[in-house]
């Protein structure tokens, strides 16, 4: 691991402490979590934008996906 030096509002160190010790975790294991959670939120939006983009350049075709229909299990309702 690596230290890394941060500046952080006063108050948003205080909510963190505050909700890391509720958590039994520490002020690191906390943010490397929400740090990591952000990545992830970040990479799903890059893909979600990719293909997005993608259906706006080859917009799907009427009966493209028709042939799944069949398929579909809703279950019982």
């Amino acid at each position: 691991m690596k230290t890394v030096q941060m500046t952080l509002d006063e108050d948003l160190v205080k909510e963190v402490d505050r909700v890391s010790k509720q958590l039994k975790t520490t002020r690191s294991a906390f943010t490397r979590k929400a740090l990591r959670e952000a990545l992830e939120r970040y990479r799903i939006e890059q893909l979600e934008r990719k293909h997005r983009r993608g259906y706006e350049r080859h917009p799907a075709g009427v009966d493209e996906f028709s042939v799944w229909e069949p398929e579909q299990a809703w279950g019982d309702l």
